[in-house]
């Protein structure tokens, strides 16, 4: 099968194409023929750096839609021929950025019959992050005030749409040309994070902090005493915000996201249900990742990018 490989870290020309041996599924483990992949943030950062991943050569990709090629023994849940979406075990399950990936056959669902797998393949890594940060981690419930950082980023925009689920009222960061589009998904007010301080906005119950760093540290300022700050920098959260945090009466905690069928369920539901969808700026075939890396490598991609195969 081709994959998409790198044999060094750097920038998106470590990325080609390669021939490698087509995986087997073991036990409690399906073959998926992937008909398209989702990019995000991780996938660059690993490109550049080892991170999780301190293993070369290197094929990346958690996102995954496609088709049930096999099944290992033990598996009950899916069958040859079906089209199944869902996350990789993050972070070492990596594989994605190829024609066939083995999975935990419960590591996915079914792919909602409405979408194609453009849609289904953008997203799971983003969608369920969005969902054990606001949901699973913070409980937001109906008429609680959040913050969102970066609401139009793959993790935001998603949250966004989430977070208007579960009935809260919805701040988003963003520039003002991703403003209309916010709107659109659900937000509630909008803050123009170069021309105006989000500091500035009424106090909320919650922040999902996408960016850390100073970000992180001011979003303090805006908690309510009781209040939560979730982050999913967790390698860019300064290390003394939980107890800065403690000292106004509030909590942080940081989240890596985790491979999840009950929330891909969750998840595919409200996708079914015409509730939630990824946007989707660029798609790119699986001989022109390094063209996506690069353009997610620019910080300014809207929703997500998405790798295809035939």
């Amino acid at each position: 099968m081709n994959a998409i490989s790198q044999n060094s870290y750097g920038g998106p020309e470590v990325l080609h194409e390669t021939e490698c041996e087509r995986p087997v599924p073991g036990p409690s483990e399906v073959l998926v023929r992937v008909k398209a992949a989702g990019m995000n943030p991780t996938d660059w950062k690993h490109r550049q750096f080892p991170g999780f991943l301190d293993r070369l050569p290197l094929v990346l990709g958690w996102d995954v839609s496609g088709v049930v090629e096999g099944v290992g023994i033990g598996v009950t849940i899916h069958e040859p021929g079906d089209e199944v979406f869902g996350m990789l075990p993050y972070p070492y399950g990596a594989g994605s950025f190829a024609e066939y990936v083995v999975a935990p056959a419960r590591a996915l669902v079914r792919k909602p019959a409405g979408i194609d797998h453009v849609q289904a393949g953008a997203i799971p890594l983003a969608a369920l992050t969005a969902w054990q940060a606001l949901v699973d981690t913070a409980d937001l419930r109906p008429g609680q005030r959040v913050l969102i950082h970066a609401a139009a980023g793959g993790v935001g925009h998603l949250a966004v749409q989430i977070a208007k689920e579960r009935g809260a009222h919805v701040i988003g960061t963003a520039s003002a040309p991703k403003h209309a589009l916010l709107r659109e998904l659900g937000a509630d007010e909008l803050v123009d994070y170069r021309n105006e301080d989000f500091t500035d906005i009424d106090p909320v119950d919650l922040v999902l902090d996408t960016l850390g760093g100073d970000t992180a540290a001011r979003s303090l300022e805006v908690l309510k005493p009781g209040g939560q700050l979730v982050s999913i920098a967790v390698r860019n959260v300064p290390e003394d915000l939980p107890d800065r945090a403690a000292e106004r009466g509030a909590r942080v905690r940081v989240l890596l996201v985790e491979a999840d069928q009950e929330g891909m369920r969750a998840i595919a539901d409200l996708v079914a249900a015409g509730r939630l969808r990824a946007v989707v700026e660029a798609t790119f075939p699986l001989d022109q990742a390094a063209k996506g890396h690069a353009l997610g490598d620019t910080g300014q991609v809207t929703g997500k990018v998405v790798l295809t195969l035939p």
